[in-house]
């Protein structure tokens, strides 16, 4: 065969079918890409309310247990930075498991909604 006849590079239907292959897998990357950063936003608010739970209680922990009243729900409702408001109330409760009288309960909830109710709650003994 003559030099002239001999094909080189790539034929139209040859760069068709790879620019369909690879339109499919970057449109399969997308969808991966929006479940990705739905995530990271769900993680980051459930650290954000992991965070304000941990602080109140901290709180509560450097109060005197005397001063806090007992089986009384109290609610405050911090902005958290990523703009969502989240829901924070706690409960002191005396401990009724044995051994008795030697340690009390705190419980501190924090709830927020983003398209769904979330809620995280935090417990723990206080020695008196």
């Amino acid at each position: 065969m003559n030099d002239s006849m001999r094909t080189r590079g790539f034929t139209l239907i040859e760069v068709l079918i790879a620019l369909v292959i690879l339109s499919i897998c970057l449109l399969g990357m997308a969808g991966l890409m929006a479940t990705t950063t739905k995530n990271n936003s769900n993680g980051s608010h459930l650290t954000e309310a992991a965070t304000l739970a941990q602080d109140k209680l901290e709180q509560l922990r450097a109060t005197p247990f005397g001063m806090i009243p007992l089986n009384a729900p109290v609610t405050d409702s911090p902005v958290g930075s990523t703009g969502i408001t989240y829901n924070r109330s706690w409960v002191a409760a005396p401990n009724i498991a044995p051994p008795a009288n030697t340690l009390d309960v705190i419980t501190v909830t924090v709830s927020w909604t983003d398209k769904i109710p979330y809620s995280i709650s935090i417990v723990s003994a206080v020695p008196l």
